[in-house]
């Protein structure tokens, strides 16, 4: 069993990790070419190549904030699509959560994300790509094997900051429907 992290972006980060959490790929995917739609296509493919039937995969959910809106919500789209047609469940994870689970802030830069996962893993990578799906990968192996846990039983195992992202992840919070204005005839 491995634990996948996916980062999809421009340029993608993969992460799998063994079930002793020891890296087992980690690799920043492009595609081929330059020119899209023939390079996230490709990229999408090379994925799906990397992915294995019994994964537990966790992937970043979109980043509304970004410049690159269209084109990695076609990245993204696109890999959750091919996950969907192998039947591959998959768990999404957004951008504020999987840094909150490295750093215990939802707000923290891409360099404040750096010295956490050397302290808390022993792990460094030039590539902010792939320390997202690193850090994913961390999540998706902590959620299979804590998902039936308590909150005490989580917080024996892991900061106090990582257990409520878990539990976020595990019981989501249901959104509250917004009550509509009816307008009154004469």
């Amino acid at each position: 069993m491995r634990f996948v992290g996916i980062d999809p972006s421009t340029k993608t980060g993969f992460v799998a990790l063994g079930e002793n959490a020891q890296v087992l790929r980690n690799k920043e995917l492009t595609g081929v070419g330059s020119v899209d739609p023939k390079r996230m296509a490709t990229m999408i493919d090379e994925v799906m190549r990397h992915i294995q039937p019994d994964d537990v995969i966790v992937i970043e959910g979109f980043g509304y904030s970004t410049t690159q809106g269209i084109q990695l919500g076609g990245i993204g789209w696109g890999i959750r699509m091919a996950l969907l047609r192998r039947k591959i469940n998959y768990i999404e994870v957004a951008p504020n959560a999987l840094k909150k689970f490295a750093t215990g802030k939802g707000n923290a830069t891409k360099d404040e994300m750096i010295q956490p996962l050397m302290d808390l893993w022993g792990y460094s990578n030039t590539s902010d790509n792939i320390r997202d799906a690193f850090v994913m990968a961390h999540i998706a192996r902590s959620y299979h094997f804590l998902k039936d846990a308590s909150e005490l039983e989580m917080n024996m195992l892991l900061e106090p900051y990582q257990t409520e992202v878990l539990i976020n992840i595990i019981q989501p919070k249901q959104k509250e429907k917004k009550k509509r204005k009816t307008v009154g005839r004469k």
